[in-house]
């Protein structure tokens, strides 16, 4: 039997070489559209190259499996049923060569830059999808747990599976263990006020004094805002309170079809500016600072720029973290954006409807397909395991709607044809703007490894906004980078004292020096500088006779599930 399971194998082995040597390139053009599968080409001499590397690295392999155990680097076989089954190990081997090879490929290919990333993104999310630890049939680890536990793990993956199936999406922690307002989102304060687009949040005062101008928050409205607020040890809002601020977030509503007729206009002038002026009628100061994060900050942008058309400047600094303000680089969003595909989504829900949260939560979790979807499909169905507790993939998890016209809008103007930095192109609560007037004090940060705003891209915000900047890089991606408090004493930051802003992100961190820790100490002594003087912290929420406390925060918006 063992015999003839080692032939079956060897001859399939022998069907993958002449796959290969056959392989018809017009199948990897059409992973991109026509049009631009015509423009692809490939050098005769690379294919040869990449082909006879791969019969000759084959045929090593083949040669090595015979002798001894197979290297497998890769974290996915980093378990020992892997190394100790002769047959899972090297058709394990065998994926990642072909993975390196089609990767090679699509490098090969000779087209234009979009085209050979999307070339690159579909590979990718095909070679991942084809792991062979995807599938319990080849699944070495998955099939001896199945064995030790006596089928218990294969039950409990099912089970697994048909929760998934009921909630609408697969678990990457146990979703039980966190409730908002219980665990996440805690920080004490109140709703003050509400519109039919969010609910404005104020925190109660962690210090005897605070600064006298307040402090807002514009979070991302394709996410919730307590990203912001999940523990008290790594809270932003807890830290800025604790700073002596007076702080106000906004916490946007989840839309529903009540609001799919809601336009990016409708966002600026009854949300961002509605807050920014509700925040100055409360306190009584003539400006506060700002703050907005990702969407959050192109939104909090925008209003500025609104705001300065109409010749008013209630906010004496902004601070922009990972946000896109120039779309020159949208990373790897770019692929999923031209012409086409945004006269589709305007013509589908331009005039109303609703972008679901599910949707656009599975597209961010496949731009990281191995360690956001498939890492938990084998952990959840294979091997029955139940993920563990993790405050920031229960909030990855708990998605938002966007209104049709608003994301419409927001495709074309932004990710396609990159309006806003163009002065006067865009025309928003009826006012035709520039960024160029936005002349305040603006701290702007990018994580180095985001892979939604791109380190260069989040510093090209430097070469618009005119008035004084300071510019911070800190490690990490989009969510982790930001989410950094100083007494985890992770990761670093880089600052550069020269204060000199070049063209391009590259030229910046040459000149630039790396800090251990938080980036949030930097911050904290900027903001103090543009916070003025210390006053009194406020008695009780709001403002005598017209915002009073309606209920607790986090409010009623953030707990609505899309």
């Amino acid at each position: 039997m063992a015999e003839s399971l080692g032939q079956g194998f060897a001859d399939g082995w022998l069907k993958a070489f002449q796959a290969f040597q056959n392989i018809d390139i017009g199948n990897l053009a059409s992973l991109a559209p026509q049009s631009e599968a015509q423009m692809l080409k490939f050098s005769p001499e690379k294919l040869q190259q990449l082909q006879a590397g791969y019969l000759e690295e084959a045929a090593q392999l083949w040669n090595q499996a015979l002798h001894s155990n197979l290297p497998l680097k890769d974290r996915r076989f980093k378990a020992e049923a892997w190394s100790n089954n002769p047959l899972a190990s090297f058709n394990a081997a065998v994926y990642l060569l072909n993975a390196r090879t089609l990767m090679a490929m699509a490098e090969a290919a000779e087209g234009d830059a979009k085209t050979k990333n999307r070339i690159r993104f579909a590979v990718e999310q095909w070679m991942a999808a084809s792991a062979p630890s995807n599938y319990l049939a080849f699944n070495a680890e998955a099939q001896q747990k199945a064995i030790e536990t006596k089928g218990e793990s294969l039950a409990q993956g099912v089970k697994n599976m048909l929760h998934d199936l009921q909630q609408g999406h697969v678990s990457m922690t146990d979703e039980s263990l966190f409730e908002v307002g219980r665990n996440v989102a805690t920080t004490e304060g109140a709703v003050v006020f509400e519109n039919e687009l969010f609910q404005l949040l104020e925190y109660k005062p962690l210090t005897a004094k605070i600064h006298e101008r307040p402090f807002l928050l514009v979070p991302p409205c394709i996410n919730k805002f307590y990203i912001l607020d999940l523990q008290p040890e790594n809270s932003l809002i807890r830290y800025a309170v604790s700073q002596g601020h007076r702080t106000f977030v906004v916490s946007w509503r989840n839309p529903d079809q009540t609001l799919s007729g809601k336009t990016w206009d409708d966002y600026i002038e009854d949300a961002a500016i509605k807050a920014i002026h509700t925040v100055q009628d409360i306190t009584g100061s003539p400006q506060i600072n700002a703050l907005g994060f990702c969407v959050g900050g192109t939104i909090l942008t925008t209003a500025l720029a609104v705001l300065a058309a109409r010749g008013e400047q209630p906010v004496a600094s902004a601070t922009l973290l990972t946000t896109l303000v120039d779309f020159s680089d949208t990373g790897i969003l770019d692929v999923f954006i031209d012409e086409a595909m945004v006269r589709f989504r305007e013509m589908q829900m331009g005039s109303g409807g609703l972008l679901k949260g599910q949707d656009l939560a599975s597209t961010f979790s496949f731009l990281r397909p191995n360690d956001l979807v498939w890492n938990y499909v084998v952990g959840n169905y294979l091997k029955g395991e139940t993920p563990p507790p993790f405050d920031l993939l229960y909030w990855n998890s708990d998605s938002t709607n966007l209104p049709g016209p608003f994301y419409a809008w927001y495709l074309r103007n932004t990710y396609l044809e990159n309006n806003l930095i163009k002065p006067g192109k865009c025309t928003v609560a009826g006012e035709k703007i520039d960024l160029g007037k936005i002349d305040i004090p603006v701290y702007i940060y990018g994580s180095r490894e985001d892979h939604i705003v791109p380190i260069g891209a989040a510093y090209a915000s430097t070469q618009v906004l005119p008035g004084k900047k300071r510019f911070m890089m800190g490690a990490s991606g989009h969510i982790a980078g930001v989410i950094n408090p100083p007494a985890a004493k992770k990761r670093s930051h880089w600052v550069r004292a020269d204060g000199k802003f070049p063209r391009s992100v590259d030229e910046w961190i040459a000149g630039a020096q790396e800090v251990p820790g938080s980036w949030w100490t930097d911050w904290a002594a900027w903001l103090k500088g543009h916070a003025g003087k210390q006053i009194a912290a406020p008695k009780s929420y709001g403002k005598a006779g017209k915002y009073k406390a309606s209920e607790p925060a986090p409010g009623s918006y953030v707990k609505v599930k899309a």
